[in-house]
């Protein structure tokens, strides 16, 4: 019995598993961070439920193929699984996702990235509290130092804050925290890929009601705007949340969500190169102390 258990830790503790997660967590973050350029740039040409409906269906598309691809098609979950995964589908992938869009139509992608970030603080608490994962001094110190980072980026926003773009941003935060905290109890049942494809499948039909709107949109939208969905479809949301259930399968919930602090650096960086966007001392410097709480939080 003790050789079987110090096997299983050793196994646990695999380089390669730290690895694999490490380099999953990188990839939500950054493929994230891409999502808030990519919203902005499609926010005038679709509205906030049709871009998330589009979104939403390309990433449940891609998704199935994968599955298919795999032969992993035949699920069979409980009653409890498959409410909390659409719980969680209808909280973050649908909810969050139109508040969001609604909410970058208001303030610039700066600020709205500031917001949604109050989330891994409420992730944090609400671990501790309801999975029962504590409180580490790091966890906490880190967060907050990744929070005051993120309200330097903010601080240097040149854009017009609108009350109703805070609200729409900080309602899309509480979604985002209450998906994750669900998600997280899911996934103890659920392997990733098929949480995360059924979650986009239940999205995509939860707004399917504005299908119709979509389609009128798409006769004028413009082709990059519609590429730009189609990839928000493809990888921040096919692959990136992928990539988050792999790591939140394996990491407690509170540190794995402290780590998007640095999505806001991330945006800084992207806009920088893709918009030609310069990024003021303040967004330098903000990302810095981003990545350093993010740090802190990671460590045990």
């Amino acid at each position: 019995m003790t050789d079987q258990l110090l096997t299983n830790q050793l196994v646990t503790a695999r380089p390669t598993d730290t690895g694999r997660t490490a380099a999953a967590i990188v990839l939500a973050v950054v493929l994230w961070g891409s999502a808030f350029i990519a919203i902005r740039v499609v926010g005038h040409s679709l509205s906030p439920a049709p871009m998330a409906l589009l979104r939403l269906g390309v990433a449940a598309a891609a998704l199935t193929a994968l599955v298919l691809v795999k032969g992993a098609a035949r699920v069979r979950l409980s009653r409890t699984s498959l409410l909390l995964v659409g719980a969680y589908a209808v909280l973050w992938l649908a909810g969050y996702t139109v508040a969001l869009n609604a909410g970058e139509r208001f303030i610039d992608a700066g600020t709205a990235a500031l917001l949604v970030n109050l989330a891994p603080l409420m992730v944090a608490f609400g671990a501790g509290r309801f999975l029962r994962e504590g409180f580490s001094r790091p966890l906490i110190t880190g967060s907050l130092v990744a929070l005051g980072g993120a309200a330097i980026i903010a601080t240097g926003a040149t854009a017009q804050r609108n009350v109703a773009g805070v609200l729409l941003c900080v309602l899309a935060a509480v979604l985002y925290a209450a998906g994750v905290l669900i998600q997280k109890v899911a996934l103890r049942n659920v392997d990733g890929l098929t949480a995360i494809w059924l979650g986009c499948v239940i999205a995509t039909v939860v707004l399917l009601p504005w299908a119709p709107q979509l389609v009128g949109e798409l006769r004028v939208a413009p082709a990059g705007a519609i590429l730009a969905t189609v990839y928000m479809g493809i990888f921040p949301t096919a692959i990136g949340f992928t990539a988050w259930a792999y790591a939140l399968r394996r990491t407690d919930a509170g540190r794995l969500t402290a780590t998007t602090y640095a999505v806001p650096a991330v945006s800084v960086l992207l806009s920088w190169l893709v918009l030609a966007e310069i990024p003021t001392v303040y967004s330098l410097v903000g990302g810095a102390v981003c990545l350093t709480g993010v740090a802190i939080s990671r460590r045990r």
